[in-house]
């Protein structure tokens, strides 16, 4: 899975991918794999539960990254939209290090945008996916929605695509709810 770029660091609750307490990402993950919104927060501590995300991640094989190394911020905001990308991953180096991997997953536009140019591909639509090639590995790529709260999505609504995404990469069934 792909995102842009974590907010700046003061909106952080844990040190870790999708680190800010508004972002729904880890309230998703909940809902799919537990059918319980909360399960990954620390709702007292208005924190996420690092160390429950951690080791679920490692047993189902889900990774995780940022499609650019540096950026910008253009406003103080976590908005992809005032994120000027100054050094973008190298994807190629990235999905060679993960050669049993068979697809990805872009959580916003932003990421989107830099990894279907960089693969001169075409765009999915949201909660879709494409087909591409790489290195003579057939690939998927899945666009899903922001996690962000700012995108005009219900938290269930971007569940269900999650969901439907998840059902369909993972054919071992680790889907739990």
């Amino acid at each position: 899975m792909l995102g842009s770029f974590p907010p700046a660091r003061k909106r952080w609750c844990m040190d870790f991918f999708y680190p800010n307490f508004t972002n729904d990402m880890w309230r998703i993950f909940g809902v799919v794999f537990f059918n319980d919104k909360d399960y990954f927060v620390d709702a007292d501590a208005k924190r996420f539960r690092r160390e429950a995300i951690i080791p679920f991640l490692n047993e189902t094989g889900i990774g995780l990254y940022d499609t650019a190394c540096a950026v910008v911020r253009t406003k103080n905001t976590a908005s992809d939209k005032d994120l000027e990308i100054v050094e973008e991953t190298d994807l190629d180096a990235l999905l060679e290090k993960i050669p049993q991997c068979s697809c990805v997953v872009t959580t916003g536009q932003k990421a989107t945008d830099v990894f279907t140019r960089h693969f001169r591909m075409k765009q999915p639509a949201v909660g879709s996916c494409e087909p591409f090639v790489y290195n003579g590995r057939k690939m998927q790529l899945y666009r899903m929605p922001s996690s962000s709260r700012a995108y005009p999505m219900r938290l269930e609504k971007k569940a269900e695509k999650y969901a439907y995404m998840f059902v369909h990469v993972f054919p071992e069934n680790i889907y739990r709810k």
